[in-house]
């Protein structure tokens, strides 16, 4: 069993979002991501089989889909979707987010 201090990673850039890969094996990833207000994780998509969660920490913004929509994201809110499903996210606060794929890519 190990412990990740998730509160302790709260670093941010201003050239594009923080990247913090958390956990790997080869069961699953889990990748903390911090936003500044205003970037963005393009739309994008894996051509590969398995699901993503995308977990809102602090701030908020939008998921965003390969078709256009959006959903809002709050702290506390959670996508879940195919990973060959486009997904991405935009940050209207400084925002963190963890990002769980399974299986790793």
């Amino acid at each position: 069993m190990k412990r990740i201090a998730l509160a302790e990673t709260a670093t941010f850039r201003d050239q594009g979002p923080k990247m913090l890969l958390v956990h790997e094996s080869p069961y699953f990833k889990i990748i903390n991501f911090n936003f500044r207000a205003g970037q963005v994780l393009p739309v994008h998509s894996h051509e590969i089989e398995g699901q993503l969660s995308i977990l809102v920490l602090e701030g908020e913004g939008e998921f965003l889909a390969g078709d256009g929509k959006t959903l809002s994201a709050r702290p506390g809110d959670m996508l879940i979707s195919d990973i060959a499903e486009p997904h991405g996210v935009r940050a209207a606060t400084d925002m963190r987010v963890v990002v769980t794929i399974a299986p790793p890519i």
